[in-house]
């Protein structure tokens, strides 16, 4: 019988695009931004049962109260970062944190997946090429030429289960996603990673060996209090500040995609957050004290005062205390091009 998958967290990020709700340590994976529970403890409960293990949670120490608080009494590993060094840092210390052996399952804390059964079936097809030493990759299937997200070209396919990465796009223009769009064989990029620990460890070897030197000194010159490990400053601020993507996986030759359809959402903007929550018959939605009069596509977050929209289109009104934001919900060509292509 196979080892449970190891869960990791990733709990660093600050959501600054959800401003003025998502800020300083009230930030958008701890917040019930579409649901009654916030993001994380989403995402902890979809890797609950005996396929995995408890999860290792990576947060900054601003936050170690609320992760506590969120987990709800449910064993996790936590593992503080000094400093936001962006993921490829973070995930070296999750390497360098455990077994050569064990499969990590890397998982942002913010994303929103509303077909948890699909995304374990993914997990177990990506799990088999992960112990075949592929550094896997989750692509979303996509609904639309979306310019807010990387894409992932497949290549040959292996097996039945997925296929090697031919090569990762940085968000395109309009016509270029909608041309990946009609040639298919594209995906989204989602940010989710299933691989070995020493498969990781001898990549970062290869292609970024400061980050995962960074990462291995700050794990040994740093403490550990018994509940949490925390990672040294100096050292972990040697690593450069880059994503995974560019520091490996869009370097390496054994980097493999599994396509899913799991309904997901990275909540990457209001407009993300209107899209997915709760409308009336004129696709207004409302949290809190709002009206709506001959007003249709709204956006309301009224934190305890009163909020009147009259003849208002596609706005979004969003009040955290004294600080209030108004902006169209349809920002760019882009964004109304993409929606007028769903419909």
């Amino acid at each position: 019988m196979s080892a449970p998958i190891q869960p990791v967290i990733l709990c660093g990020g600050a959501g600054t695009r959800l401003w003025p709700a998502s800020r300083g340590a009230r930030v958008k994976q701890f917040l019930d931004i579409v649901d009654d529970e916030s993001l994380f403890a989403q995402t902890l409960a979809r890797v609950a049962g005996p396929a995995f293990a408890d999860p290792l949670v990576i947060c900054g120490a601003s936050h170690v109260e609320t992760v506590r608080e969120q987990a709800g009494g449910r064993g996790i590993g936590l593992l503080v970062e000094p400093s936001a060094r962006n993921t490829a840092p973070a995930i070296a210390l999750a390497v360098a944190a455990t077994a050569p052996d064990a499969l990590l399952l890397i998982m942002p804390s913010d994303h929103i997946i509303d077909d948890v059964p699909a995304f374990h079936v993914a997990i177990e097809q990506g799990a088999q090429l992960a112990r075949d030493g592929w550094i896997v990759t989750f692509g979303i299937a996509p609904d639309c030429p979306d310019t807010g997200f990387g894409y992932i070209a497949s290549g040959m396919a292996i097996g039945d289960t997925g296929f090697a990465v031919e090569r990762f796009v940085e968000k395109p223009r309009l016509d270029v996603a909608k041309a990946m769009i009609d040639a298919g064989g594209y995906s989204w990029n989602a940010g989710i990673f299933l691989f070995r620990a020493g498969a990781m460890r001898d990549a970062m070897r290869v292609h970024c060996p400061d980050i995962l030197a960074a990462a291995e000194d700050a794990l040994a010159n740093g403490g550990d209090d018994g509940t949490a490990r925390y990672a040294d400053l100096a050292s972990f601020e040697a690593a450069p500040a880059v994503s995974i993507d560019y520091a490996v996986m869009e370097k390496h030759d054994r980097v493999a995609v599994v396509p899913v359809s799991m309904g997901w959402s990275d909540l990457g903007s209001w407009h993300a957050v209107h899209s997915r929550a709760a409308h009336d018959m004129a696709d207004n939605s409302c949290r809190g004290d709002g009206l709506f009069h001959d007003s249709r596509g709204c956006l309301v977050r009224a934190d305890g005062r009163r909020v009147s929209l009259i003849g208002m289109e596609n706005v979004a009104v969003v009040v955290d205390g004294d600080d209030i934001l108004v902006m169209p919900l349809a920002r760019s060509q882009e964004v109304r091009a993409a929606a007028a292509l769903r419909e």
